[in-house]
């Protein structure tokens, strides 16, 4: 039987990084990022945090505390996509992108249920409870990144009182990436996009499952 909470359960974090890609799909091998921090990307952050099998933090809002700015990025590429005369020669090509630099947000979510939780306690409490005891300690499963891994913040904890959303940054994205799988658990690719997401004063609202944004 699913557990009934009896309120909701939010928590929040603030992320800055010289650099971030959040990669659009329709931009193939010399990607550019959205303007915005995808959910999946928001989600893997939480996670870098606390994690639970049964219980999930969902983005809700991010607040963009500086304005939206792109510059070029080359890196060298040393993956398994590299051509067969290229492995065999052990040279790397380069990869080039279009990324955010000097990015800040402030990032919301709830707390959701998305397995059994077998003792019978409040899993969602728990997790907000470890959410925010990590956080304020420093703790991480991983160190967090903007896209990339080696896109890592210069600050990543507890939201600070100074920091305000830039109500500059106002913009209507045609689609946007809301999530790759079906599932938070045994998943299988199948992604699915938002229509006309509205950002306004810096602020952008996730919707829940089953709701449109804009």
């Amino acid at each position: 039987m699913p557990f009934r909470p009896s309120k909701s359960y939010e928590v929040a974090f603030e992320v800055e990084a010289p650099a971030a890609l959040f990669t659009r799909p329709d931009t193939g091998s010399t990607p550019i990022s959205y303007p915005v921090p995808t959910v999946s990307s928001l989600t893997a952050m939480f996670e870098s945090v606390a994690r639970l099998r049964s219980a999930k933090v969902r983005p809700t809002k991010v607040e963009i505390c500086k304005p939206v700015r792109y510059e070029r990025y080359v890196t060298n590429y040393g993956g398994p996509l590299r051509k067969t005369t290229q492995i065999r020669g052990g040279n790397n090509y380069q990869l080039s992108a279009t990324i955010l630099v000097d990015v800040h947000y402030r990032v919301h979510g709830s707390v959701e249920e998305v397995g059994p939780w077998r003792n019978g306690t409040n899993h969602l409490h728990a997790l907000q409870e470890i959410f925010l005891r990590r956080l304020e300690k420093g703790q991480f499963f991983h160190t967090p990144y903007l896209g990339w891994k080696e896109f890592v913040p210069s600050y990543f904890g507890p939201p600070r009182p100074e920091t305000k959303p830039d109500d500059s940054v106002s913009m209507v994205l045609p689609s946007l990436l809301h999530k790759v799988f079906d599932r938070p658990n045994d998943t299988r690719v199948a992604p699915h996009f938002l229509r006309n997401v509205e950002v306004r004063g810096g602020v952008l609202l996730f919707q829940a499952e089953g709701t449109h944004a804009g």
